[in-house]
């Protein structure tokens, strides 16, 4: 075994020393813009700044990559007030974390709007989200193009 390779190991965040969750804790305050400096985000967790320094390269926080992925859907609308909103609030039901929401400008009486969505919170599968989003009155057609 080569020794300057580091070695990983995944942990439940439970079963790790109180310090190593309270660095990801800073660690995100300083990622977010919570927190300014490094003074600031370790008093916030409640953490000493050698701690802080001493074991920052050390943690992150392990994601699921396939629960973060980002699924981008293609709605095609009805050209009518209100419409956009109620396809948003199917997102916002579902907890979905919109990134990105692009509308063309209306023609023969419809427009595509296309949302990014992050998966990471959702409620419901995606295909439950695309019934739901296709059960909207006023709404033509509905795709996953990515995710």
């Amino acid at each position: 075994m080569n020794p300057l390779k580091p070695k990983y190991y995944l942990v439940e965040a439970s079963a790790l020393p109180e310090v190593f969750v309270k660095v990801t804790e800073a660690k995100s305050l300083l990622e977010t813009g919570e927190a300014r400096t490094v003074a600031e985000a370790v008093e916030r967790a409640g953490l000493s700044r050698s701690a802080f320094y001493k074991y920052k390269d050390a943690i992150a926080p392990f994601r699921d990559l396939r629960r973060d992925s980002i699924m981008t859907f293609h709605v095609m609308l009805h050209d009518k007030p209100g419409m956009l909103t109620s396809v948003l609030s199917i997102f916002t039901e579902s907890r979905a974390n919109i990134l990105t929401i692009n509308q063309s400008i209306p023609a023969n009486g419809v427009a595509l709007v296309t949302v990014s969505v992050t998966a990471e919170n959702l409620i419901v599968s995606s295909d439950e989200l695309l019934a739901n989003l296709r059960s909207v009155p006023g709404v033509v057609n509905v795709d996953i193009m990515a995710g």
